[in-house]
């Protein structure tokens, strides 16, 4: 969607996340939320002070939005362009493994359920004492 080309009328009828969403595909690049803002602003030609009245808003909208990743230091980007990967080396040649991370997390969740034996299970508490603390209990023993 190119946004020059649309009406007035039709950008103010698009949500903010599509608007943000629309600039981060053609500047491709990450931006900060204040700057990214900033040019939906001018384009619906918002006031300072809408801009200062939505842009807590706009980070709500962004933060809840899948399309978008926030990165370090105040930067948001397009999820798409951030895809989530571990390379390995092999040892027997020089090619490169490349393994999905969402792949690795659906196997793990396929071993959990699959397992019926609850005894196989390290739940960390086999060393849990449990003491108590009841003066008057302990009269009775």
């Amino acid at each position: 969607m190119k946004l020059k080309n649309l009406s007035n009328e039709e950008l103010e009828a698009l949500a903010y996340d599509d608007i943000a969403f629309a600039i981060l595909k053609a500047y491709g690049k990450k931006m900060k939320i204040q700057t990214l803002f900033k040019k939906i602003c001018k384009l619906l030609s918002l006031s300072e002070k809408e801009f200062e009245d939505k842009i807590a808003d706009f980070f709500e909208l962004l933060s809840t939005d899948k399309r978008f990743i926030m990165l370090p230091n105040g930067y948001w980007d397009l999820r798409n362009n951030h895809s989530k990967k571990i390379e390995l080396e092999d040892d027997d040649d020089d090619d490169e493994l490349v393994l999905e991370l969402e792949d690795l997390e659906d196997d793990d969740e396929e071993e959990i359920d699959a397992t019926d034996d609850d005894d196989d299970i390290d739940d960390g508490l086999g060393d849990l004492v449990i003491i108590d603390t009841n003066k008057d209990d302990q009269d009775d023993l």
